[in-house]
């Protein structure tokens, strides 16, 4: 969910001294869902959120909305839009309008996927972000994962989120299948799944038994380039992240 990355990064924020934010967020239900999680976990780590800034979906001019961070004079904006150009064209916008030189330091999380990153350009680089998975982790499962996505769809390849999903899901299913040797027993599955736990391209997972989400580690990130190519690199992991919402609303 979007809180299990967002109160990883506020906590980052704060640990480096944010004491000030404002929240730009998409106008829809995911964006409202950020919106709490940054204010709820900013607010009881002692910040002060300085304003709530909702952007209708399909905006491609961010002037106004930028504005408004600047007049409200904070170090902090925690950002978040749905991946494609809206994402590209704030991170790009913010560049543009000097904010970086002005003191203010954008935070983000999937804002910044690879996919993107060409259109960014260099306005990307220095980006922190918060998320379960990069392509560039060091681990053995995410490079042979890795090495087997770019034989398949070519050598400029790099899964996303999405592949890594899709990846986790079907080896879920798999010691699901196994453990009911293949035949339908909904008990026995369900009893393998709550218990599962494995080596994940995104680093060790496994099924919290009582919320049914996963817990992973949850990497603050960096743009950087990589061998020329602009990607996001881990500097820093909250490991066994539990699903802070489940974690703050358990009966």
């Amino acid at each position: 969910t979007q809180w299990a990355v967002s109160v990883p990064l506020v906590t980052w924020a704060v640990q480096q001294g944010a004491k000030k934010a404002v929240i730009v967020a998409a106008d829809y239900a995911p964006g409202y869902d950020a919106l709490e999680a940054f204010g709820s976990t900013f607010k009881k780590q002692g910040g002060e959120v300085a304003a709530e800034i909702k952007v209708p979906l399909g905006t491609t001019d961010f002037s106004t909305y930028l504005q408004r961070v600047r007049d409200a004079g904070v170090q902090y904006v925690f950002m978040f839009m749905p991946v494609g150009p809206m994402s590209a064209g704030f991170i790009k916008a913010f560049k543009d309008r000097g904010l970086d030189k002005a003191g203010v330091t954008l935070l983000a999380t999937n804002e910044s996927q690879e996919s993107d990153l060409p259109v960014v350009g260099d306005a990307a680089l220095g980006l922190v972000t918060a998320l379960h998975y990069t392509p560039y982790l060091d681990n053995p499962v995410n490079k042979s994962f890795v090495a087997a996505y770019k034989q398949k769809f070519g050598a400029d390849a790099l899964p996303s989120i999405a592949s890594v999903a899709a990846y986790d899901g079907m080896r879920l299913i798999a010691q699901m299948v196994k453990a009911t040797d293949g035949k339908k027993d909904g008990d026995k599955a369900m009893a393998a799944a709550k218990t599962a736990k494995w080596d994940s391209p995104r680093g060790p997972i496994s099924i919290d038994a009582d919320t049914r989400e996963v817990v992973q580690n949850i990497y603050m990130r960096k743009v950087e380039k990589v061998d020329g190519k602009l990607g996001n690199v881990a500097f820093s992991t909250f490991p066994a992240v539990k699903d802070p919402w489940h974690e703050l609303n358990r009966k």
